[in-house]
Order: structure tokens, then C-alpha cells, then sequence
């Protein structure tokens, strides 16, 4: 009578043990590999935001739209936190970059916070909020003011809609609104010429504001000692694409 040929206990175990090893060493890569996807998508998203905003500009006289998601007329409109979708999906449809960017997925980073439709926003710099100190004559209304177009940053990746415009101080080291980091520890921008970048953040420091907790953020922290990042190369950079250049001497690394 015949053996049937079968694997024995032992080798069982041994193909289970190899196809274990196999995936340790795989699963990182395609982890890696789909947040490449994830934030080649987001960078893309940015590219065409930033293309519709320059061409709102040129339909509109050279003006730029206006950043503060809270006004009646800006590229988005914020209609609230926390809104179900169909409430949500309005303040996209009714914003002035629509009629060139008419794809509600654009709005949204593919990381974004579930229950969120809108994640991007415009810097202050960019028709936005007029009141940091110093910037009276930084301030952009249309689009022949900015000069050096590929180095200023219009759009970033700031997480989730608020009612304002991105805010970052210029005559101080320290943050104002929360950088993001969901990106392998860095965050994606859309520039003037319409162009957009990754850039990796270098300082712990920056990952320390990046991953705390929003509610905290903008209720506390920001107001403290912790929102000072002194000699922070990641902070220099993002001020001075936003603002041109810094309204300080900066300090020394600690």
C-alpha cells in the first residue's frame, strides 16, 4: 500500500516560522510604500489648489482669494466643527476655488481626520488675517505683489477647517497655529508658482508642537513658553516662506 507524502509537524512549523519572517521584513516596505502613496496624493492635491488659486487670480483682476474660511466669499467657507457630511460638503461647493478645483476629494488629505472634508488651508500672508505684528506690509492681495513665486508658500497641510487663515508670527520665534507632521514626520505645501513640496521636519522640537493634542494647542500651549522655539531651522524655514523672511535675529539653538 502507498505512503501518502505529507509535511511532518517540524516543517509545518519551519514554513510557518519562514512566511513569519517574510512578513517582518516585508510589512515596514509596504508600509512605507503607502504612505509614499499617501503623500504623493496630498502633494498633488496641493499642486491643483494652488494652480485653481492662480487662476482665480486671473479671472479676478490679479486678485487673490480670500484666505478667512469664516467670511461669506473665501476659497472655502467654514460652516462648523463636527457637521455631518452633507453640511460640510457645502462650505467646498459654495467656496470661490470651486469653479477651478470642482473635486470635492481634492480638499482632503488622505490621512485626514475621519469626519473631516477640508484639511487644508491658505496662509495669513495670502489675503488672510491682518493682524500680526509687523506684517502691515508683508500682507499679499494680488498676485503680482509676491515675488519669488516658487519659494512662497501659499497652501500647506494644516490637518482640519478652521475659520480662519493659517497664522504664523513674524517678529517672534515661536509658532502661532499647529504645524502638522503626518507625513513621516513632515508635512507637504503648495507655492505660489504652483508647484508643491515635502519637507521633513529636523528638530524634535517641531514634532513635539506637531503631535499635541489639538484642544490643547489652541487653547494653552500656544500661549505659552512651549509655542518659543529658539534656533529652530524647521520654524525659520516656514517663516520665511510664508512671510519672506524673519522680523527677528534668531537665537542660538539651546
Amino acid at each position: 500500500m502507498s505512503r501518502r507524502n505529507a509535511f511532518t509537524l517540524i516543517e509545518l512549523l519551519v514554513v510557518i516560522a519562514v512566511i513569519a519572517i517574510l512578513m517582518a521584513i516585508l510589512m515596514p516596505a509596504l508600509s512605507r510604500a503607502r504612505e509614499q502613496g499617501k503623500r504623493t496624493v496630498c502633494v498633488n492635491n496641493l499642486k491643483q489648489l494652488t494652480v485653481g488659486w492662480i487662476l482665480y487670480a486671473d479671472d479676478n483682476n490679479d486678485k487673490i482669494p480670500p484666505a478667512n474660511t469664516g467670511l461669506a466669499a473665501a476659497w472655502v467657507r467654514w460652516l462648523g466643527n463636527n457637521l455631518p457630511r452633507e453640511q460640510q460638503i457645502p462650505g467646498i461647493t459654495s467656496g470661490l476655488l470651486y469653479r477651478y478645483c470642482p473635486e470635492v476629494s481634492l480638499y482632503k488629505c488622505p490621512t485626514g481626520i475621519r469626519g473631516e472634508y477640508v484639511t487644508y488651508a491658505i496662509t495669513d500672508a495670502m489675503n488672510g488675517y491682518n493682524g500680526i505684528p509687523g506684517t502691515k506690509d508683508l500682507m499679499v492681495y494680488r498676485r503680482s505683489q509676491v515675488k519669488r513665486a516658487d519659494e512662497r508658500i501659499v497652501f500647506l497641510d494644516e490637518g482640519r477647517l478652521s475659520p480662519n487663515s493659517w497664522t504664523l508670527w513674524y517678529d517672534q520665534e515661536r509658532w502661532w497655529d499647529q504645524i502638522t507632521a503626518r507625513h513621516g514626520d513632515g508635512t507637504n505645501f503648495g507655492f505660489a508658482d504652483g508647484h508643491g513640496e515635502y519637507w521633513k521636519w529636523k528638530d524634535p522640537r517641531t514634532l513635539d508642537v506637531a503631535k499635541a493634542d489639538y484642544n490643547t494647542w489652541q487653547n494653552t500651549t500656544r500661549n505659552g513658553a512651549d509655542s518659543y522655539s529658539y534656533g529652530n531651522e524647521d520654524l525659520h524655514r516656514v517663516q520665511r516662506g510664508v512671510w519672506t523672511k524673519l522680523g527677528y535675529t534668531p537665537a542660538a539653538r539651546p
